[in-house]
Protein backbone atom coordinates (compact mmCIF):
# COMPACT_ATOMS: atom_id res chain seq x y z
CA UNK A 1 0.00 0.00 0.00
CA UNK A 2 1.19 3.64 -0.90
CA UNK A 3 1.72 5.82 1.84
CA UNK A 4 -0.70 8.13 0.89
CA UNK A 5 -3.44 5.29 0.35
CA UNK A 6 -2.36 4.22 4.24
CA UNK A 7 -2.57 7.20 5.88
CA UNK A 8 -5.98 8.14 4.03
CA UNK A 9 -7.42 4.51 5.49
CA UNK A 10 -6.20 5.67 8.67
CA UNK A 11 -7.63 8.60 9.28
CA UNK A 12 -11.04 7.69 7.66
CA UNK A 13 -11.19 4.76 10.05
CA UNK A 14 -10.54 6.90 12.95
CA UNK A 15 -13.07 9.29 12.47
CA UNK A 16 -15.47 7.18 12.32
CA UNK A 17 -14.64 5.54 15.48
CA UNK A 18 -13.95 8.72 16.80
CA UNK A 19 -17.98 9.49 16.44
CA UNK A 20 -18.82 6.14 18.28
CA UNK A 21 -16.45 7.16 20.83
CA UNK A 22 -17.44 10.11 21.30
CA UNK A 23 -20.79 8.56 22.66
CA UNK A 24 -19.28 5.48 25.21
CA UNK A 25 -19.95 6.03 28.91
CA UNK A 26 -16.71 6.48 31.07
CA UNK A 27 -17.27 3.22 32.34
CA UNK A 28 -16.41 1.62 29.01
CA UNK A 29 -13.29 3.94 28.46
CA UNK A 30 -11.74 3.46 31.55
CA UNK A 31 -12.61 -0.71 31.45
CA UNK A 32 -10.55 -0.21 28.72
CA UNK A 33 -7.75 1.47 30.20
CA UNK A 34 -7.02 -0.96 32.54
CA UNK A 35 -7.22 -3.65 30.07
CA UNK A 36 -4.90 -2.02 27.97
CA UNK A 37 -2.71 -1.69 31.33
CA UNK A 38 -3.24 -5.55 32.35
CA UNK A 39 -2.07 -6.49 28.64
CA UNK A 40 1.28 -4.19 28.44
CA UNK A 41 2.42 -6.20 31.70
CA UNK A 42 1.12 -9.50 30.88
CA UNK A 43 3.07 -9.28 27.34
CA UNK A 44 6.26 -7.44 28.76
CA UNK A 45 8.49 -10.06 27.21
CA UNK A 46 7.07 -9.58 23.75
CA UNK A 47 7.37 -5.97 24.02
CA UNK A 48 10.79 -6.29 24.92
CA UNK A 49 11.57 -8.93 22.40
CA UNK A 50 10.30 -6.16 19.51
CA UNK A 51 12.31 -3.87 21.00
CA UNK A 52 15.30 -5.28 21.20
CA UNK A 53 14.94 -4.96 17.58
CA UNK A 54 14.61 -1.71 17.79
CA UNK A 55 17.55 -0.85 20.08
CA UNK A 56 19.82 -2.82 17.46
CA UNK A 57 18.21 -1.01 14.68
CA UNK A 58 19.34 2.03 16.56
CA UNK A 59 22.99 1.02 17.27
CA UNK A 60 23.45 0.35 13.64
CA UNK A 61 22.61 3.70 12.34
CA UNK A 62 24.81 5.02 15.37
CA UNK A 63 21.90 6.89 17.59
CA UNK A 64 23.38 8.18 20.59
CA UNK A 65 23.60 6.92 24.09
CA UNK A 66 20.25 9.90 25.17
CA UNK A 67 18.62 8.55 22.11
CA UNK A 68 18.94 5.11 22.27
CA UNK A 69 18.04 5.58 26.04
CA UNK A 70 14.88 7.06 25.22
CA UNK A 71 14.24 4.16 22.84
CA UNK A 72 14.96 1.80 25.48
CA UNK A 73 11.75 -0.43 26.93
CA UNK A 74 12.55 -2.55 29.88
CA UNK A 75 10.22 -3.93 32.89
CA UNK A 76 10.75 -0.84 34.85
CA UNK A 77 9.15 1.18 31.60
CA UNK A 78 6.63 -0.99 30.60
CA UNK A 79 5.27 -0.90 34.35
CA UNK A 80 5.14 2.85 34.46
CA UNK A 81 3.37 2.66 30.77
CA UNK A 82 0.72 0.47 32.44
CA UNK A 83 0.55 2.87 35.47
CA UNK A 84 -0.12 5.72 33.17
CA UNK A 85 -2.70 3.53 31.86
CA UNK A 86 -4.00 3.59 35.24
CA UNK A 87 -3.26 6.71 36.83
CA UNK A 88 -5.76 8.05 33.57
CA UNK A 89 -8.72 5.63 34.34
CA UNK A 90 -8.41 7.09 37.89
CA UNK A 91 -9.57 10.57 36.95
CA UNK A 92 -12.30 12.73 36.12
CA UNK A 93 -13.82 12.09 32.89
CA UNK A 94 -13.75 15.70 31.02
CA UNK A 95 -16.58 15.03 28.58
CA UNK A 96 -20.10 15.97 29.53
CA UNK A 97 -18.83 18.03 32.42
CA UNK A 98 -20.88 21.80 32.15
CA UNK A 99 -18.39 24.49 32.56
CA UNK A 100 -20.82 26.86 33.29
CA UNK A 101 -24.29 28.06 32.66
CA UNK A 102 -26.67 31.03 32.84
CA UNK A 103 -29.89 32.62 31.95
CA UNK A 104 -30.76 35.48 29.97
CA UNK A 105 -33.67 37.93 30.52
CA UNK A 106 -35.36 36.24 27.66
CA UNK A 107 -35.02 33.27 29.97
CA UNK A 108 -33.28 31.22 27.56
CA UNK A 109 -30.31 29.00 29.23
CA UNK A 110 -27.10 29.01 27.78
CA UNK A 111 -24.22 26.84 28.30
CA UNK A 112 -21.01 25.47 27.72
CA UNK A 113 -20.31 21.75 27.51
CA UNK A 114 -17.25 20.40 26.83
CA UNK A 115 -16.61 18.04 23.99
CA UNK A 116 -13.47 15.75 22.48
CA UNK A 117 -11.93 17.22 19.44
CA UNK A 118 -12.80 14.13 17.45
CA UNK A 119 -9.42 12.63 15.88
CA UNK A 120 -5.89 13.74 17.19
CA UNK A 121 -3.00 12.72 15.17
CA UNK A 122 0.66 12.58 16.98
CA UNK A 123 3.87 12.25 14.64
CA UNK A 124 6.85 11.34 17.19
CA UNK A 125 10.23 9.85 17.41
CA UNK A 126 11.81 7.79 19.58
CA UNK A 127 10.20 6.88 22.53
CA UNK A 128 7.48 4.22 22.18
CA UNK A 129 6.32 4.66 25.62
CA UNK A 130 4.24 7.63 23.36
CA UNK A 131 2.16 5.33 22.26
CA UNK A 132 0.59 4.41 25.38
CA UNK A 133 0.36 6.89 26.85
CA UNK A 134 -1.09 9.34 24.85
CA UNK A 135 -3.86 6.05 23.34
CA UNK A 136 -4.55 6.44 26.73
CA UNK A 137 -5.52 10.42 26.86
CA UNK A 138 -7.12 9.95 23.64
CA UNK A 139 -9.56 7.03 24.63
CA UNK A 140 -10.50 8.67 28.16
CA UNK A 141 -11.31 12.19 26.46
CA UNK A 142 -13.09 10.45 23.53
CA UNK A 143 -10.75 11.08 20.94
CA UNK A 144 -9.92 8.77 18.55
CA UNK A 145 -5.54 8.74 17.94
CA UNK A 146 -3.70 8.35 14.73
CA UNK A 147 -0.05 7.69 15.51
CA UNK A 148 3.09 8.00 13.35
CA UNK A 149 6.20 7.03 15.02
CA UNK A 150 9.76 7.19 13.77
CA UNK A 151 10.87 4.21 11.99
CA UNK A 152 13.89 3.51 15.10
CA UNK A 153 10.79 2.40 16.91
CA UNK A 154 8.26 0.75 14.58
CA UNK A 155 8.59 -3.05 16.25
CA UNK A 156 7.93 -1.71 19.93
CA UNK A 157 5.15 0.81 18.07
CA UNK A 158 3.63 -2.05 16.10
CA UNK A 159 3.35 -4.05 19.54
CA UNK A 160 1.74 -1.51 21.97
CA UNK A 161 -0.46 -0.65 19.40
CA UNK A 162 -1.77 -4.25 18.28
CA UNK A 163 -1.77 -4.93 22.55
CA UNK A 164 -3.84 -1.91 23.11
CA UNK A 165 -6.38 -2.14 20.15
CA UNK A 166 -6.97 -5.76 21.12
CA UNK A 167 -7.86 -4.82 24.90
CA UNK A 168 -9.96 -1.80 23.70
CA UNK A 169 -11.95 -4.17 21.27
CA UNK A 170 -12.59 -6.52 24.30
CA UNK A 171 -13.71 -4.09 26.46
CA UNK A 172 -16.26 -2.67 23.72
CA UNK A 173 -14.23 0.84 22.28
CA UNK A 174 -13.85 0.08 18.35
CA UNK A 175 -10.11 -0.65 17.98
CA UNK A 176 -10.25 1.42 15.24
CA UNK A 177 -9.93 4.47 17.36
CA UNK A 178 -6.29 3.59 17.93
CA UNK A 179 -4.85 3.86 14.40
CA UNK A 180 -0.71 3.11 14.01
CA UNK A 181 0.43 4.20 10.21
CA UNK A 182 2.83 1.50 9.67
CA UNK A 183 4.76 2.89 6.65
CA UNK A 184 8.08 4.26 7.32
CA UNK A 185 7.85 5.93 4.57
CA UNK A 186 8.51 9.99 5.24
CA UNK A 187 5.84 10.85 3.10
CA UNK A 188 3.15 9.34 5.48
CA UNK A 189 4.02 12.54 7.20
CA UNK A 190 3.77 14.70 4.78
CA UNK A 191 0.03 13.20 3.82
CA UNK A 192 -0.94 13.31 7.44
CA UNK A 193 -0.41 17.02 7.57
CA UNK A 194 -3.06 17.74 5.24
CA UNK A 195 -5.77 15.38 5.98
CA UNK A 196 -7.46 18.37 7.30
CA UNK A 197 -11.08 16.55 6.43
CA UNK A 198 -10.26 13.85 9.06
CA UNK A 199 -8.04 14.85 11.78
CA UNK A 200 -8.80 17.86 13.88
CA UNK A 201 -5.49 18.56 15.97
CA UNK A 202 -1.40 17.01 15.23
CA UNK A 203 0.84 17.12 18.42
CA UNK A 204 4.38 16.82 17.13
CA UNK A 205 6.97 14.99 19.83
CA UNK A 206 10.44 14.83 18.96
CA UNK A 207 13.25 16.56 17.61
CA UNK A 208 13.37 20.34 16.57
CA UNK A 209 13.55 19.49 12.59
CA UNK A 210 10.48 17.34 12.81
CA UNK A 211 8.29 20.42 14.98
CA UNK A 212 9.69 22.93 12.35
CA UNK A 213 7.80 20.32 9.73
CA UNK A 214 5.11 19.78 10.92
CA UNK A 215 4.75 23.38 11.94
CA UNK A 216 5.30 24.62 8.45
CA UNK A 217 3.56 21.76 6.66
CA UNK A 218 0.52 21.77 8.33
CA UNK A 219 -2.87 22.27 7.12
CA UNK A 220 -4.50 21.04 10.71
CA UNK A 221 -3.72 22.75 13.82
CA UNK A 222 -0.49 22.02 15.71
CA UNK A 223 0.29 22.48 19.41
CA UNK A 224 4.24 21.98 19.74
CA UNK A 225 7.14 22.82 21.34
CA UNK A 226 10.40 23.23 19.32
CA UNK A 227 12.89 22.67 22.32
CA UNK A 228 13.47 22.79 25.86
CA UNK A 229 16.67 24.84 26.73
CA UNK A 230 15.64 25.04 30.92
CA UNK A 231 17.81 27.28 33.31
CA UNK A 232 18.04 27.15 36.67
CA UNK A 233 19.36 30.16 38.58
CA UNK A 234 21.14 29.35 41.48
CA UNK A 235 20.43 32.85 43.56
CA UNK A 236 22.41 34.31 46.42
CA UNK A 237 20.05 33.55 48.77
CA UNK A 238 20.32 29.94 47.98
CA UNK A 239 20.51 27.07 50.32
CA UNK A 240 24.19 25.26 49.05
CA UNK A 241 22.84 22.03 49.84
CA UNK A 242 19.46 22.34 47.85
CA UNK A 243 21.55 24.54 44.92
CA UNK A 244 23.89 21.38 44.43
CA UNK A 245 20.70 18.31 44.52
CA UNK A 246 18.98 20.23 42.38
CA UNK A 247 21.47 21.31 39.89
CA UNK A 248 22.78 17.95 39.77
CA UNK A 249 19.05 16.34 38.94
CA UNK A 250 17.83 18.70 36.87
CA UNK A 251 20.95 17.74 34.48
CA UNK A 252 21.93 14.39 35.16
CA UNK A 253 18.94 12.07 36.27
CA UNK A 254 17.89 11.81 32.59
CA UNK A 255 20.23 14.76 30.55
CA UNK A 256 18.51 13.23 26.90
CA UNK A 257 14.93 14.49 27.66
CA UNK A 258 13.49 18.36 27.00
CA UNK A 259 12.88 18.90 30.57
CA UNK A 260 16.64 18.34 31.36
CA UNK A 261 18.46 21.68 32.84
CA UNK A 262 20.81 23.25 29.33
CA UNK A 263 21.83 26.07 31.25
CA UNK A 264 23.45 26.86 34.90
CA UNK A 265 23.04 30.38 36.10
CA UNK A 266 24.77 31.33 39.11
CA UNK A 267 24.44 34.55 41.36
CA UNK A 268 27.97 36.14 41.38
CA UNK A 269 27.98 36.86 45.58
CA UNK A 270 27.48 32.95 45.81
CA UNK A 271 29.61 31.63 42.99
CA UNK A 272 32.78 31.14 44.50
CA UNK A 273 30.89 28.84 47.78
CA UNK A 274 28.82 27.30 44.81
CA UNK A 275 30.53 26.23 41.79
CA UNK A 276 33.66 24.65 42.44
CA UNK A 277 31.85 21.79 44.50
CA UNK A 278 29.28 21.89 41.95
CA UNK A 279 31.90 21.12 39.44
CA UNK A 280 33.18 18.26 40.88
CA UNK A 281 29.92 16.53 41.09
CA UNK A 282 29.60 16.95 37.72
CA UNK A 283 32.65 16.27 36.74
CA UNK A 284 32.10 12.74 38.66
CA UNK A 285 28.65 12.40 36.53
CA UNK A 286 30.47 12.95 33.40
CA UNK A 287 29.38 16.55 32.52
CA UNK A 288 31.38 18.42 30.17
CA UNK A 289 30.92 22.18 31.41
CA UNK A 290 31.34 25.06 29.10
CA UNK A 291 31.36 28.06 30.73
CA UNK A 292 31.50 32.35 31.31
CA UNK A 293 34.62 34.13 31.83
CA UNK A 294 33.85 34.44 35.55
CA UNK A 295 32.93 30.73 35.52
CA UNK A 296 35.87 29.54 34.03
CA UNK A 297 38.14 31.94 36.78
CA UNK A 298 36.31 29.28 39.10
CA UNK A 299 36.82 26.24 37.69
CA UNK A 300 40.00 26.55 35.20
CA UNK A 301 39.07 23.50 33.57
CA UNK A 302 35.65 24.11 32.43
CA UNK A 303 35.34 24.78 28.21
CA UNK A 304 35.10 28.35 27.06
CA UNK A 305 31.35 28.80 25.72
CA UNK A 306 30.26 30.53 22.42
CA UNK A 307 27.27 32.09 21.89
CA UNK A 308 25.55 29.21 20.48
CA UNK A 309 26.08 27.37 23.52
CA UNK A 310 23.39 29.37 25.26
CA UNK A 311 20.95 28.20 22.66
CA UNK A 312 21.78 24.80 22.68
CA UNK A 313 19.55 22.47 23.47
CA UNK A 314 22.48 19.58 24.08
CA UNK A 315 19.89 16.20 25.04
CA UNK A 316 23.23 14.81 26.69
CA UNK A 317 25.70 15.28 29.38
CA UNK A 318 26.84 19.32 28.23
CA UNK A 319 25.94 21.56 30.47
CA UNK A 320 26.26 26.32 29.90
CA UNK A 321 27.25 27.56 33.11
CA UNK A 322 27.00 31.78 32.98
CA UNK A 323 27.65 33.77 36.36
CA UNK A 324 25.36 36.87 36.62
CA UNK A 325 25.13 39.91 38.84
CA UNK A 326 21.53 39.81 39.96
CA UNK A 327 18.15 38.67 39.20
CA UNK A 328 17.21 40.86 36.55
CA UNK A 329 20.21 39.74 34.78
CA UNK A 330 19.30 35.98 35.33
CA UNK A 331 15.71 36.81 33.85
CA UNK A 332 17.13 38.81 31.07
CA UNK A 333 19.22 35.60 29.94
CA UNK A 334 16.07 33.08 30.25
CA UNK A 335 14.30 35.91 28.14
CA UNK A 336 16.63 36.06 25.16
CA UNK A 337 17.76 32.03 25.52
CA UNK A 338 15.51 29.86 26.72
CA UNK A 339 12.59 28.33 25.07
CA UNK A 340 9.62 29.45 27.40
CA UNK A 341 9.70 25.21 28.25
CA UNK A 342 10.68 25.14 32.35
CA UNK A 343 12.74 27.47 34.09
CA UNK A 344 13.95 27.13 38.15
CA UNK A 345 15.29 29.44 41.10
CA UNK A 346 17.08 28.18 44.03
CA UNK A 347 16.34 30.54 46.83
CA UNK A 348 15.72 31.04 49.76
CA UNK A 349 14.30 34.82 49.69
CA UNK A 350 10.40 34.83 49.27
CA UNK A 351 10.53 38.26 47.76
CA UNK A 352 13.26 36.95 45.25
CA UNK A 353 11.05 33.93 44.23
CA UNK A 354 8.07 36.06 43.52
CA UNK A 355 9.84 37.96 41.29
CA UNK A 356 11.23 35.54 39.70
CA UNK A 357 7.34 33.49 39.25
CA UNK A 358 6.35 36.40 38.06
CA UNK A 359 9.07 38.25 35.63
CA UNK A 360 10.08 34.69 33.72
CA UNK A 361 7.60 33.40 30.63
CA UNK A 362 7.67 29.99 30.41
CA UNK A 363 5.20 27.17 30.61
CA UNK A 364 6.27 26.06 33.89
CA UNK A 365 8.59 28.01 36.40
CA UNK A 366 9.73 26.18 39.71
CA UNK A 367 10.73 27.56 43.11
CA UNK A 368 13.41 25.43 44.97
CA UNK A 369 12.87 22.02 42.27
CA UNK A 370 14.26 20.57 39.71
CA UNK A 371 12.67 21.60 35.95
CA UNK A 372 12.85 17.42 35.57
CA UNK A 373 9.12 17.69 36.96
CA UNK A 374 7.40 19.39 34.20
CA UNK A 375 5.81 16.04 32.72
CA UNK A 376 1.62 14.57 32.58
CA UNK A 377 2.87 11.99 35.36
CA UNK A 378 4.06 14.01 37.91
CA UNK A 379 1.92 16.77 37.45
CA UNK A 380 -1.07 14.39 38.12
CA UNK A 381 -2.43 14.65 34.65
CA UNK A 382 -2.19 10.36 34.47
CA UNK A 383 -0.30 10.93 31.28
CA UNK A 384 0.80 13.67 28.89
CA UNK A 385 0.06 14.28 25.13
CA UNK A 386 3.23 16.68 25.03
CA UNK A 387 4.50 19.47 26.84
CA UNK A 388 3.41 22.83 24.86
CA UNK A 389 5.39 26.25 24.39
CA UNK A 390 3.24 27.96 22.68
CA UNK A 391 -0.15 30.36 24.44
CA UNK A 392 -3.29 28.97 22.13
CA UNK A 393 -4.65 26.59 23.03
CA UNK A 394 -2.24 24.88 25.58
CA UNK A 395 0.53 25.03 27.45
CA UNK A 396 2.97 22.86 29.42
CA UNK A 397 1.66 19.40 29.99
CA UNK A 398 -1.15 18.82 27.79
CA UNK A 399 -3.77 16.63 29.53
CA UNK A 400 -7.71 15.46 29.30
CA UNK A 401 -8.71 18.84 29.51
CA UNK A 402 -6.52 19.97 27.03
CA UNK A 403 -7.86 17.67 24.33
CA UNK A 404 -11.62 18.53 24.96
CA UNK A 405 -13.09 21.88 23.60
CA UNK A 406 -17.06 23.64 24.41
CA UNK A 407 -19.62 23.56 22.59
CA UNK A 408 -22.70 26.00 23.42
CA UNK A 409 -25.71 24.28 24.91
CA UNK A 410 -28.80 26.32 24.89
CA UNK A 411 -32.11 25.43 26.69
CA UNK A 412 -35.65 27.31 25.63
CA UNK A 413 -39.33 26.58 26.03
CA UNK A 414 -40.44 28.04 22.73
CA UNK A 415 -38.96 31.06 22.29
CA UNK A 416 -38.24 32.88 18.87
CA UNK A 417 -35.79 36.04 17.99
CA UNK A 418 -37.84 39.56 17.29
Amino acid sequence: MQAKEEVLQRVKEAKAASRVLAGLSSGVKNRALLAMADLLEEKGDVIKRENAKDLEYGREKGLSSALLDRLLLDDKRIRGMAQGLREVAALPDPVGEVVKMWRRPNGLQIGKLRVPLGVVAVIYESRPNVTADTAALCIKSGNAIVLRGGSEAIHSNRVIAALLQEAAQDAGVPPQAIQLVETTDREAVFHLLKMDGYVDLVVPRGGEGLIRFVAENSRIPVVYHYKGVCHTFVDKDADLEMAWSIAFNAKVQRPGVCNAMETLLVHRDIAQGFLPEMARRFREAGVELRGCQRSRQLVPDMKEATEEDWYAEYLDLILAVRVVDSLEEAVDHIHTYGSGHSEAIVTSNYATAMKFLRGVDAAAVYVNASTRFTDGYEFGLGAEMGISTQKLHVRGPMGLEDLTCCKFVILGQGQIRE
